[in-house]
């Protein structure tokens, strides 16, 4: 008998069509959840450094920073590439990088975007395990690491919250909507890293393989799609070298 990988590698791939003229993805700044799980990460604490809830996480002073670089970079852009609309996440770190990005803008007479908030592009949700640090969650729930561990971060739902897939099924639903009414625009998105990781992913088209284990998506990056007609072409991914000087 011969034996069969159990997933080989896709022959084909078939890219997503996509009429949008471009598609910018921004990460929002750096939060005060991402220092403190660093920082968790760093000491091995088990501790639950925040309260509250993910949505209404807040950036840090080095995240308002970033943010105003972002809208150094925005500011820099000219006519031909200025987007013509800006859909942002509901969360409140993506909410105050977007007001920083448009303000430093408006302040170098650019002009305004119109602004969309859509709720599709809210980050991962973590159920029970919500503003938990990875070592938290060891602690009190080993098992819940281990299965984690063993399903791969891209299918690991934990109880109540989401996986990165059905992440995924939502940024293919937004994308999909968005290019039926603003086919031809140039659009900005202000979001997440795992909206951003899904979203190349869904670009990428039925055969792309599954992105489990990628880097993450820096804070404040960019991430560009530029269109061909039908077809969305990945031109950046993750971009921060307008971050060096600010």
């Amino acid at each position: 008998m011969t034996s069969v990988p159990p997933h080989p590698a896709p022959a084909l791939r078939l890219p997503a069509r996509y009429a949008l003229r471009e598609v910018v993805a921004v990460r929002h700044g750096e939060s005060t959840a991402n220092v403190l799980y660093a920082e968790a990460a760093r000491t091995g604490s088990t501790d639950l450094p925040l309260t509250g809830r993910d949505a209404d996480v807040p950036l840090s002073e080095l995240g308002r920073r970033q943010a105003e670089a972002l809208g150094g970079w925005l500011a820099g852009l000219g006519p031909a590439h200025r987007p013509d609309l800006a859909v942002c996440s509901t969360y409140l770190r993506a909410r105050e990088t977007w007001e920083a990005m448009a303000g430093v803008a408006a302040e170098r007479g650019r002009p305004a975007i119109p602004l969309l908030v859509d709720e599709r592009l809210r980050d991962r949700e973590m159920g029970v395990f919500e503003l938990h640090p990875p070592e938290a969650v060891l602690a009190r729930a080993p098992e819940e690491s281990a299965r984690r561990a063993r399903v791969g971060e891209w299918n690991y739902r934990p109880p109540g919250g989401e996986s990165l897939a059905d992440v995924a099924l939502r940024v293919r639903d937004f994308l999909d909507g968005l290019d039926a009414v603003a086919g031809g625009r140039r659009v900005l998105l202000i979001s997440h890293d795992a909206v951003v990781v899904s979203l190349r992913y869904v670009v990428e088209g039925i055969g792309a393989p599954v992105p489990d284990g990628i880097t993450p998506v820096p804070n404040a990056s960019v991430s560009v799609w530029t269109g061909e007609g039908t077809r969305l072409r990945l031109d950046e991914f993750g971009g921060t070298g307008h971050l060096v000087s600010g």
